[in-house]
């Protein structure tokens, strides 16, 4: 299932990318982009008119982000299903269990008699 949406959000953002990309830049304040010296009427032999057209492709983002969206969130809840929370506490007798079995074994000095007698 997961993998299955992850497509669905790749296939999403590949769209917006090109969507966006045919896109006219308006670019208002600077004074680039608007019109490309057409007049503003675009030449009347498109099945569309330039602002039927860029009422469109907005349409068109805007529903391709929303779902984009919403794949997102979807996938993020899945990833945080999957994974149990596991707490320092519940990990901490497991670690020091496992010390104590690998650590070597700890002996008792001998008792101590005094100072050994000389040899001959």
């Amino acid at each position: 299932m997961q993998t299955v949406i992850l497509v669905i959000h790749l296939l999403l953002a590949l769209g917006m990318i090109a969507v966006i990309l045919v896109q006219r830049s308006e670019g208002g304040g600077l004074g680039i982009g608007g019109n490309s010296g057409g007049g503003g009427g675009g030449g009347g032999f498109g099945v569309m008119s330039s602002r039927g057209a860029a009422n469109l492709l907005t349409r068109t983002t805007a529903i391709l982000a929303g779902a984009f969206m919403i794949t997102s969130i979807i996938l993020a809840l899945q990833s945080n299903s999957h994974t149990k929370p596991a707490s320092i506490l519940e990990q901490a007798p497991a670690a020091s269990s496992s010390a104590t079995t690998d650590a070597p074994a700890v002996t008792e000095p001998a008792e101590d008699t005094g100072p050994a007698a000389p040899t001959r």
